[in-house]
This record gives structure tokens, sequence and C-alpha cells, in this order.
């Protein structure tokens, strides 16, 4: 893969600062109350500008979720066809187990975190954009099968059910780590491990 261009490291670098921008206000005035020309005054330019980079004020908080579910997908897709689906599952999250091994890129996130759940619109539109990821990986799973020669019928709960239990074991293990610390990923395996055990 080649690396990102200078202008892109630059548009990532901006919005990074708008992130951190945004992010300290929400976390001192709340995320309703701060507004887009707030947070383009804390990061030293125009609300124009900041138009050039995030499409609202809910866009600087959840547009990463769905720029991961594009990295969620890309994983699964690089996985074995014939590899069981379980496994390839538990593989597509080792990009954010290791995100979450820094503990600085761990803090952050999990404030980030509690932002979103801290406002009941933010929330709900969080909700919605992880459940439309884990239908866009379910639906990279039945491709998946087809090119495994086992496919799945288009209506079929399955892949949708694993998908959606994958996610439910990271939940758990980012619990379990927050409750009693431990490494991720073996609190993940932990997880993964009990579910997948009851298939």
């Amino acid at each position: 893969m080649e690396p990102p261009s200078l202008r892109e490291r630059t548009r990532l670098a901006v919005r990074q600062q708008l992130l951190d921008a945004a992010l300290a206000l929400f976390v001192k005035h709340g995320y309703e109350e701060t507004t887009v020309d707030e947070i383009a005054a804390a990061a030293g330019m125009s609300k124009r500008s900041f138009f050039r980079y995030f499409g609202s004020k809910e866009d600087v908080i959840l547009g990463k979720h769905e720029r991961l579910g594009d990295q969620f997908v890309e994983a699964l897709e690089a996985r074995p066809p014939d590899e069981p689906l379980w496994t390839s599952l538990r593989r597509m999250f080792d990009d954010v187990v290791d995100y979450m091994t820094d503990p600085v890129q761990a803090a952050a996130a999990g404030e980030l975190q509690r932002v979103i759940n801290g406002s009941a619109s933010l929330r709900a539109a969080y909700l919605d954009r992880m459940l439309g990821n884990q239908s866009r990986i379910a639906d990279a799973a039945r491709a998946r099968s087809r090119k495994a020669g086992k496919p799945w019928e288009d209506a079929d709960p399955a892949p949708l059910a694993l998908v959606g239990s994958a996610f439910a074991c990271l939940t758990a293990a980012h619990a379990s780590v927050a409750a009693s610390g431990g490494p991720l990923h073996e609190a993940l395996d932990q997880a993964m491990a009990a579910v997948g055990s009851l298939a």
C-alpha cells in the first residue's frame, strides 16, 4: 500500500486538529451546547474552513465510524474465503485491538465514547451507524461464502447474527478490560471463544 501523499497527510492532520478542539469543547460544555463556530474558532479557522473537512458537527464525532466500517469490510475480504467466518471476524478486529493497546489512543477513544453516551441524539446516530456497518460486514460475509462455494441465501439471518455476536463480544471485552484491566486481545479471545463454543 502506498503511503499517503503530503496533501492527504495535511488533510488528516487538520481533521485531527478539529476533532481535538471539538472533543475538548464537548467535554467542557456538552455536545448540544457546542457550536460549529466555536469548534472552528478553537482550531484557529473559519466556519467555512470547518465544512471543508466535516459535513456537520455530528460528523466530527461519528465520521470515523463509517471509515472504520470500510476498514472492517476490507479486513474481512482479505481473509482466506475458506477460513471459518468466526475466526475471520476475530481477525477483523486486530487493528482495533492494536489501536486500543496504546494508552493514549485508548484514553482518547474512551473520552469520545463518553461524549457519545452523554447525548441522546448522538448515541442514537452512533447506534444507527454501527448497525449499518454490521449490515455491510454481513454482506461481505455473504459474498465471501459464495467464493467458498457455500453461499448463504440473501434472506438468511445467519451472517448478520454472527457479525452482531462478534461485535457483542468486542463490547464485552471492552467492559471486562475497563472493570478489571488486562489485555484487550485476551478478553476478546475469551469472549469469542465462549460464544463460538455455543455454535
